[in-house]
C-alpha cells in the first residue's frame, strides 16, 4: 500500500464521492479510514473512534465477524462466479432462499429475488409490481405513492419515489406517475400537527385522498421505509403502517416495505414490517444481509404474488430484469453465514436494549443544549438528533456548525453521520454498553465545542 503521505496526498483528487460537492471533497477532504475491529474504526493518523454510523446502517455484526469472512475466502475458492440468469444457477443461492423463507414467513414472504444492493431491491420491486398488475389484467396500475421524507435509493426509479428533494432536483425530470403524500413527522409537518397518532390519522386520509384523486386503478404500489431513515430517522405512530396496509389492500394497491435498513434487526425486531404488525406484498432488503462486507440485496415476495407469476400462462410472467451480479455465489455465501451468526447472537434484544440507552441519552443532552431541537428515536439503533439555531421558529442550524460538532464529536471518539440538519445514529447491533456510553460523551463534546 501506498504510505500515509501519497494518500494524503492524492485524497479526493482523482474519485468523486457520492452524496458530496467534489469542490467540497477537495477543500476538506474525507477522513481516511484504514482499518477497523469489533465496531472501532481506525484513520490514517492511527485515531481509533466507535463508529455510531455502522458503516452506512449495514455493518450490524461489526468489522469482526469471521464467519462471514471465511464463507467469502472459502466460496472465491470453490465458485467465485456464475450467472444466475435462465438456464443456470448455484448451490449457495439455492440455500439462501430456503433460509430466507423460513426467516420471513411471519412476514408472509416466501421467494427472493436476488439483487446487487439497496437501490437494485428497490427499482426491481417497482417492476415487478407494475408486471403483476399487467398479468392480472390491470394494466392501467402504473403509478406509484411514497412518503415525502422517504429515501430509496439512487436509480431513476428510486430517485422518482424518493420524498427528498436533495436526491431530485438536478436529476428531473424523473419517472412519470409518482405521487407524494406527508411523513408522519411530528416535529415539521403541513398540519401544524405534534400528536403522533393524530398525524397518523391526518397523513393516512390525505393516502386516501391522492388515492381517490389518482383514481386507485391507476396506481401500482405503495412504497414506505418502515422507519424512515436516511430522512431523519421519523418513526410513525403505530398505527400509521397498518393504516397504509387497510388502505392499500382495500384499492388493490401493493404495500412494499423498503427495509434496506430496517431487515435483520435495526428496529429491535426480525423486520420493521414485523416491528408494526403488517404483511407486506414485498420487501426491498440489502445492507445488513451481508453485514456490509459483499454488495447484495434481495426482493422478498409475498404468496399471492408468487401464484400470479408461477401460474400465469400467457408468457407476461417471464421476468425481462435482473443483474449480472444476481445471486452471486460469493455474496449468498456471505448471506448464509450472516443470517446464521444474526440468529445466533439474537441481535434484536440488544438494538433494543441499547438503542434505548442512546435515545435516553439523546433526550438528557437535549435538555443541556438549545441546539437540538428534536430526538427521535426509540426503536432499535436508528435514532436521530435535529439540530436548530432557535428552537422557536425552528430553523435549521448552519452547515458549519454541524461540521464542527461532528469534528469535535469524532476527536472526543465517535464518527457521527450528518444529513442536513441532523446527526443520525445507525451504529452496529452488537455495540456494547460501554461503547454506547463512548457515543454520547462523544457528542456531548461536540455540542460543547459549539455552544
Amino acid at each position: 500500500m501506498k504510505d500515509s503521505n501519497f494518500l494524503k496526498e492524492h485524497n479526493a483528487k482523482s474519485l468523486w464521492h457520492p452524496m458530496a460537492h467534489p469542490g467540497d471533497s477537495l477543500a476538506n477532504p474525507p477522513a481516511i479510514i484504514t482499518s477497523a475491529q469489533g465496531v472501532k474504526i481506525t484513520d490514517i493518523d492511527g485515531h481509533e473512534v466507535v463508529d455510531a454510523v455502522g458503516g452506512l446502517w449495514n455493518v450490524n455484526l461489526g468489522f469482526s465477524c469471521q464467519p462471514v469472512k471465511d464463507a467469502i475466502a472459502a466460496q472465491l475458492d470453490v465458485l467465485p462466479y456464475y450467472s444466475t440468469f435462465r438456464g443456470t444457477t448455484n448451490d449457495q443461492v439455492i440455500q439462501l432462499a430456503e433460509e430466507l423463507r423460513k426467516f420471513f414467513a411471519p412476514d408472509g414472504l416466501t421467494r427472493a429475488f436476488f439483487t446487487s444492493g439497496g437501490s437494485d431491491s428497490v427499482e426491481s420491486a417497482l417492476r415487478l409490481a407494475r408486471q403483476y398488475h399487467k398479468i392480472r389484467g390491470e394494466e392501467g396500475r402504473t403509478k406509484f405513492l411514497s412518503l415525502k421524507k422517504g429515501y430509496h435509493g439512487t436509480h431513476m426509479g428510486g430517485a422518482s419515489v424518493n420524498g427528498n428533494a436533495n436526491f431530485r432536483t438536478q436529476y428531473e425530470p424523473l419517472l412519470p406517475g409518482c405521487f407524494h403524500i406527508p411523513a408522519p413527522y411530528t416535529y415539521r409537518n403541513p398540519f401544524n400537527e405534534t400528536d403522533p397518532e393524530r398525524l397518523a390519522r391526518l397523513c393516512l386520509q390525505a393516502l386516501e385522498d391522492e388515492i381517490a384523486f389518482q383514481g386507485a386503478g391507476t396506481i401500482a404500489a405503495f412504497i414506505m421505509e418502515p422507519v424512515l431513515g436516511a430522512g431523519g430517522v421519523i418513526p410513525p405512530h403505530a398505527s400509521f403502517m397498518p393504516g397504509v396496509r387497510e388502505i392499500c389492500s382495500r384499492n388493490g394497491i401493493l404495500l412494499i416495505a423498503d427495509e434496506v435498513i430496517a431487515a435483520f434487526g435495526r428496529t429491535g425486531s426480525w423486520s420493521g414490517s414485523r416491528h408494526w404488525g403488517v404483511q407486506p406484498d414485498m420487501m426491498a432488503t440489502a445492507k445488513a444481509i451481508t453485514n456490509g462486507y459483499f454488495p447484495f440485496g434481495a426482493v422478498m415476495i409475498a404468496d399471492h404474488m408468487t401464484e400470479t407469476f408461477e401460474k400465469d400462462t400467457s408468457g407476461k410472467a417471464a421476468i425481462g430484469h435482473g443483474y449480472t451480479y444476481s445471486g452471486h455465489p460469493v455474496g449468498a455465501a456471505a448471506a448464509l453465514a450472516c443470517l446464521q451468526e444474526t440468529l445466533r447472537l439474537n441481535v434484536t434484544e440488544n438494538a433494543a436494549a441499547r438503542g434505548t440507552q442512546i435515545h435516553q441519552g439523546l433526550l438528557a443532552l437535549q435538555q443541556k443544549y438549545e441546539l437540538i431541537g428534536d430526538v427521535r428515536g426509540g426503536h432499535g439503533l436508528m435514532c436521530a438528533l435535529e439540530l436548530v439555531s432557535d428552537r422557536t421558529t425552528k430553523a435549521a442550524v448552519d452547515k458549519k456548525t454541524i461540521g464542527k460538532l461532528q469534528e469535535a464529536a469524532y476527536d472526543a471518539g465517535a464518527m457521527v453521520r450528518v444529513s442536513g440538519p441532523n446527526i443520525i445514529l445507525s451504529p452496529p447491533l452488537v455495540l456494547s454498553e460501554a461503547e454506547a456510553s463512548t457515543i454520547l460523551s462523544a457528542l456531548d463534546a461536540g455540542f460543547a465545542a459549539v455552544s
